[in-house]
């Protein structure tokens, strides 16, 4: 009797001792659901952004790096302190006059956003454009197209003087020349040639052997020039459709402006069926040797 009165005794005191416990420390997960209810999110927001911001101190330019190099000349940074090399013409740029991700349009320059040439699914991306596009002529006998490049030209030529306003009068330039072109009886052959003079040039084809300005009255053989690609260009094509072996031969490009001429050739074959397969079977079998073909190595060397 005394061995059971004594086992009810402590289960008795194991239960007072339990809700004490109970009554000191409290339910852990209701203190974390207060805890989560009366968290400040606006404030632990801004002290991340605080937490990841720039640290800029107080701005003493005595103490700056300096920075070499910039041909576009000189930017604040990201604190508006020190200075560094601003972005050239055609670099990507931070839209305003925030220095964060991409930097700053250098001299003469501002950030640009140029959506009118995009495809289907591209997003534009903001360049360094020159404020201005007025040409100008070197004292080297160069044209550059804007003041910015003109700059960043005369950053490595210290000599270099701005000669006159616009660009420099020169006898044509051959930018693009004609390429050679093979191709099969009935196809249809392009020559391209793009020039760039000043005062602007004429272009015209000739084939050699023949003395007629083409076309002609050759109603399968047609020219077509236009401006461009960039200013003080010109560009023209020499179209030939349904070509012939007798339409095969050496074209020529001639531009000439009031100061010269200046020609360049392509050479056309037109081939029939068969000899066409054999240019190609021949043409693969050339790009397959140079491919394989390496010069000879010691690979049990090493290299570092």
């Amino acid at each position: 009797m005394a061995t059971l009165n004594m086992s009810w005794g402590i289960l008795i005191c194991g239960i007072l001792l339990n809700i004490t416990l109970c009554a000191s420390f409290p339910n852990k997960l209701d203190d974390f659901d207060t805890a989560i209810d009366t968290l400040d999110y606006d404030q632990i927001e801004d002290e991340y952004d605080d937490g990841n911001s720039t640290n800029c101190e107080d701005c003493i330019p005595e103490f700056c790096p300096e920075s070499m190099g910039c041909r576009a000349g000189f930017v604040l940074d990201i604190c508006g302190c020190c200075k560094e090399c601003g972005n050239l013409e055609g670099q990507s740029c931070d839209l305003g006059d925030s220095n964060v991700f991409y930097g700053l349009c250098g001299e003469d320059l501002f950030c640009h956003v140029d959506d009118l040439n995009l495809g289907e699914g591209e997003v534009a991306e903001p360049l360094c454009a020159c404020k201005t596009q007025d040409a100008l002529c070197g004292s080297d006998g160069q044209t550059y197209m804007n003041i910015c490049q003109f700059k960043e030209a005369s950053f490595s030529n210290k000599n270099l003087k701005e000669k006159s306003k616009g660009p420099c009068k020169t006898v044509p330039i051959i930018k693009v020349p004609p390429q050679n072109l093979v191709n099969q009886t009935g196809s249809t052959m392009v020559f391209l040639c793009e020039v760039f003079a000043f005062p602007m040039a004429l272009i015209e084809w000739r084939k050699e052997g023949e003395d007629v300005i083409l076309p002609g009255d050759d109603p399968h053989v047609s020219v077509q020039s236009r401006g461009g690609p960039m200013k003080f260009e010109l560009s023209s094509w020499l179209q030939i459709e349904g070509a012939s072996p007798r339409d095969s031969g050496t074209y020529r490009c001639i531009a000439r402006n009031g100061l010269g001429s200046v020609s360049a050739t392509a050479v056309l074959g037109v081939l029939g069926p068969e000899d066409m397969s054999a240019y190609v079977r021949d043409s693969m079998a050339e790009m397959t040797d140079m491919m394989d073909y390496s010069p000879s190595r010691n690979y049990e060397e090493d290299y570092y």
